[in-house]
């Protein structure tokens, strides 16, 4: 699970139940720090010690490198970026496929269109 850990400084916030993957400045709207850490791993440890966690949703959150983080399925999965275009690292979940042989492969075009 991917979340963000926001700071007052740019010192990196350490826990054994999360690791930091990412970093950037907190967006000037934003309250509550200056430094925001994407951290994977147990976000109501990280709550439970006291820091200040932020949940992330679905998007593209810019760093300030030109790169940025990408979340989809509200932080279960994401990615690390270089460029908008080019991903530096993933979470590496499973494909569907991979954890279920004997699911049904669904011809959408001929479910959608008869064709």
């Amino acid at each position: 699970m991917m979340f963000i850990i926001r700071t007052g400084s740019a010192a990196a916030p350490s826990g054994s139940r999360f690791s930091v993957r990412q970093t950037r400045r907190a967006p000037p709207l934003a309250s509550g720090g200056t430094h925001d850490f994407f951290c994977e791993g147990d976000m109501e440890a990280a709550r439970a010690s006291g820091l200040n966690v932020v949940p992330v949703h679905d998007g593209w959150y810019a760093d300030d490198t030109g790169g940025g983080v990408a979340i989809w399925g509200q932080g279960r999965f994401w990615e690390i970026r270089d460029t908008p275009f080019t991903v530096r690292e993933s979470d590496a979940a499973t494909p569907l496929e991979a954890t279920s042989p004997d699911r049904e492969i669904v011809n959408v075009r001929d479910t959608i269109f008869g064709v």
